[in-house]
């Protein structure tokens, strides 16, 4: 949690101020939660990106907020489809001793089995939720799905004992399935 973001608080404006901004390099931004009341912020687009790299999206962050220091972390990210550019970001403060709730992306690891006899892996989630301390917040969670065969799936219920985190997500939230290979059936007449 080294990284500090350097915020200034901004009004809350109409389109035209938020389009200013962002054309000056800023993304305009809120601040919300533990002790807080929700205030608008503006964040420097290239720092934001910066420490999104070096540190993920899952980090705690600290901020200075009117000569206060917040934790916080990233609660949502709207970005242009098009442009692939931040539009706006959600902060939200936290308490460092409060266990929160995050969605944190689920990494593949291994070589499926069943990948290499030609099944196809379809991952309908990629994401779980946990509930952990601020300062605990894993990047990712790796699954192993070197064992996986065509037909099988992983839920949470098979992982939940084995991450080492409070799981929130249900029992049955499918996180990976290899499913078999299309065929194309034809009878006996198509062939004639």
């Amino acid at each position: 949690m080294s990284t500090v973001l350097s915020v200034t608080k901004r009004e809350a404006g109409h389109r035209s101020t938020l389009t200013q901004l962002r054309k000056g390099g800023a993304i305009p931004a809120v601040i919300y939660g533990y002790n807080l009341d929700s205030t608008p912020i503006s964040i420097s687009a290239k720092e934001f990106k910066k420490s999104i790299q070096k540190n993920g999206q899952n980090s705690v962050f600290s901020m200075e907020l009117e000569g206060k220091k917040v934790n916080v972390v990233v609660s949502e990210i709207q970005q242009c489809s098009l442009k692939d550019e931040v539009n706006h970001v959600d902060f939200l403060a936290i308490n460092m001793s409060e266990a929160l709730e995050a969605d944190i992306p689920i990494k593949l690891v291994g070589e499926s089995f069943g990948v290499s006899e030609g099944g196809i892996l379809m991952q309908p989630n990629l994401e779980i939720k946990i509930k952990v301390k601020p300062a605990e917040l894993p990047e990712v969670i790796e699954i192993d799905i070197t064992n996986l065969k065509i037909g099988e799936t992983i839920t949470v219920a098979e992982i939940r004992e084995s991450i080492g985190f409070d799981v929130v997500s249900e029992d049955d939230h499918i996180l990976v399935t290899l499913m078999a290979p299309a065929t194309i059936e034809t009878t006996e007449e198509e062939q004639e």
